[in-house]
């Protein structure tokens, strides 16, 4: 896992699931959170079909403690192998997933793209940032709402729903 705050290891601190395949993406992602000195653990997917494995705790994702759920999803809508719409209905339909927040977070400002975010289930729908100064107060602000303000519910005990 990667760990992007001051601390030894991720431990008790919120993961950030970011399923992105623009590698320069995930490392502004990676530059903005340490800028805005978010204490957060960061874990990175390159395409749908890793995102729903690390999700489903499957194959090479199957230990929990190297790769635990997340706090939050950051989900990119344009990906290889299964798209970003495609892994938000996945992850809706996982019992284990339902309170899970998932953000998307895009370069498509396409009205369809956005109603089909919010009917699968988004929580919230971002466009990136151009500049990477917005980038770091988006993030900040995602850590101030999700992290700090919200209140959520915690995910069921495995094999609570079976």
């Amino acid at each position: 896992m990667e760990i992007v705050n001051h601390e030894d290891d991720g431990a008790g601190l919120p993961l950030i699931l970011l399923v992105e395949d623009n590698p320069d993406d995930v490392l502004l992602v990676r530059r903005a959170i340490k800028k805005a000195a978010l204490a957060v653990a960061l874990q990175v997917v390159h395409d749908g079909d890793e995102a729903v494995a690390y999700l489903d705790g499957s194959g090479h994702f199957g230990d929990r403690g190297r790769h635990p759920l997340p706090a939050l999803v950051l989900l990119d809508l344009k990906l290889p192998k299964r798209s970003g719409l495609a892994v938000l209905r996945w992850i809706r339909s996982q019992p284990t997933l339902a309170t899970t927040p998932v953000v998307v977070l895009t370069s498509s400002s396409e009205d369809e793209d956005i109603q089909k975010a919010y009917a699968l289930g988004a929580n919230s729908y971002l466009l990136k940032p151009v500049a990477f100064h917005g980038l770091v107060q988006l993030l900040g602000v995602l850590d101030l709402y999700w992290f700090r303000n919200n209140l959520s519910v915690p995910p069921p005990a495995l094999g609570a729903w079976q």
